[in-house]
């Protein structure tokens, strides 16, 4: 049973509720709802469907309903809970504070242990969530897999042959998105320390994430790169593991404290000044750790010390003062806004700032730049054909005559080259580390493409 955060006198503790697993839904943070309609539209999916249970506030509805016994854990709760894309745009725009994204992750963690995934479903969360994202190892080995797969002329006969065609249409256009893998993974491949560029600035641990150092092992090396170029020791620690941000918004919060656990042990083991991210999701569920161990006296404490460390690398950069790169790069870029960067973390401005200081860099407005891709984690795989609408309006957006769109998360880069690929587009998908290491290094990869 979950202990109640309320006081004793309280009205509602004194009513049977329908949760019965720990971590509840806290009733200090859905009677914060006074469902003014201000969240309204700014949810994506009730601007696609235009129904109330698809909407912030009626999904604080139904979570206090459950809290008060009123409705059960079944079907009519768990669509709306599981169909949210836990962007936290509704947080952006609440006037009264409602934590959304927190509610809904603990009403999924009940969901969860009252009726865990089971066939072909329980098989995948099992292997994904327990069997492969924990261990850093398997994920090296799946990234070796896939770097055979696209060198060895796998990837040409498969396509060829329309073998793939078996798969349904959404997970045969992410297999034409996986991005080519150029580089090991960063973790175990590079010195565990490396030495500052210059005068030492500050100490600091890289967290190099599970997809982003098996799809996107280059920006991980070019994060340690331009932390050093600006003055950092940089730190990778060699026990570090998955964060648990997939486990927490599937609603396996077990896994995902134990994860929590083993990264705060890893990371507080040395003097820091702080815990580099570069992936928009995995920085949100961090710096959430001591919300996630609320519960556990050990923990919570060290969780707190934790999270205060915990910085994207954009607005790490921008609070140090970033040493201007001098390579020029003419390019046209556009900015989009992940939504755990922007909403969760607050973090709007600094990549930008960091961008426009790149000489030659010409940014223009991307409209709705906050809107959701549609990623949202594995969103995009378990709920496809939302997942597509949301999608399509992102590309619709594209400012004509850009050379590239520019992110800080790695399911965003994956989701819009989705659509990137889908519509045979022009623009090229790129992380925000990544073009300012072009500019310390004095190169351009996408203007020495178009001159072979």
């Amino acid at each position: 049973m979950s202990k109640s955060l309320a006081p004793p006198c309280n009205e509602l503790s004194l009513i049977k509720s329908n949760y019965l697993f720990e971590d509840a839904p806290d009733e200090n943070k859905f009677s914060q709802c006074v469902h003014c309609g201000m969240c309204l539209e700014a949810c994506p999916t009730y601007q696609q469907t235009g129904l109330e249970a698809h909407s912030p506030r009626g999904r604080v509805y139904l979570i206090k309903a459950v809290a008060e016994g009123k409705m059960n854990l079944n079907e009519y709760f768990a669509d709306p809970v599981e169909t949210c894309l836990d962007c936290r745009a509704c947080e952006t725009a609440c006037p009264s504070g409602v934590q959304v994204g927190a509610l809904i992750e603990e009403a999924r963690g009940q969901l969860f242990k009252a009726d865990p995934p089971t066939g072909m479903a329980g098989l995948m969360n099992n292997f994904f969530l327990h069997k492969l994202f924990p261990f850093p190892k398997r994920l090296h080995a799946l990234q070796s897999l896939l770097k055979f797969y696209q060198k060895s002329g796998l990837r040409t006969i498969t396509r060829k042959t329309k073998v793939l065609h078996v798969l349904p249409k959404h997970l045969r256009e992410m297999e034409l998105a996986v991005p080519e893998i150029t580089t090991g993974p960063v973790l175990h491949r590079m010195p565990s320390t490396l030495t500052a560029i210059g005068p030492k600035r500050a100490r600091v641990a890289v967290l190099t994430g599970c997809v982003m150092d098996v799809m996107f092992s280059d920006i991980n090396e070019a994060t340690v790169h331009v932390l050093r170029e600006n003055g950092c020791e940089v730190w990778i620690p060699q026990n570090q593991s998955c964060c648990g941000a997939l486990h927490v918004h599937a609603g396996d919060r077990d896994m995902a404290k134990a994860l929590a656990r083993r990264n705060i042990d890893v990371f507080l083991s040395e003097d820091i000044d702080a815990i580099i991210i570069n992936a928009a999701g995995c920085g949100s569920t961090l710096k959430e750790y001591e919300e996630l161990l609320k519960t556990d006296e050990r923990y919570h404490d060290k969780a707190r010390h934790f999270t205060e460390k915990v910085t994207d690398v954009s607005k790490f950069l921008d609070q140090l003062g970033l040493i201007p790169p001098k390579g020029s790069i003419d390019l046209t870029l556009t900015y989009h806004d992940a939504c755990h960067l922007a909403h969760a973390q607050k973090i709007r401005a600094e990549p930008r700032r960091l961008l426009e200081a790149i000489p030659g860099i010409r940014m223009v407005p991307l409209p709705d730049a906050d809107r959701c891709c549609g990623s949202a984690g594995i969103y995009n795989l378990t709920h496809p054909k939302m997942a597509g609408e949301l999608l399509e309006r992102k590309m619709d957006d594209i400012p004509q005559g850009c050379d590239g769109v520019v992110m800080g998360n790695p399911g965003c880069m994956m989701q819009f080259q989705v659509g990137i690929v889908r519509d045979n587009r022009p623009e090229k998908i790129l992380h925000t580390i990544q073009v300012l290491d072009w500019a310390y290094r004095g190169i351009n990869p996408m203007r020495q493409a178009e001159g072979e």
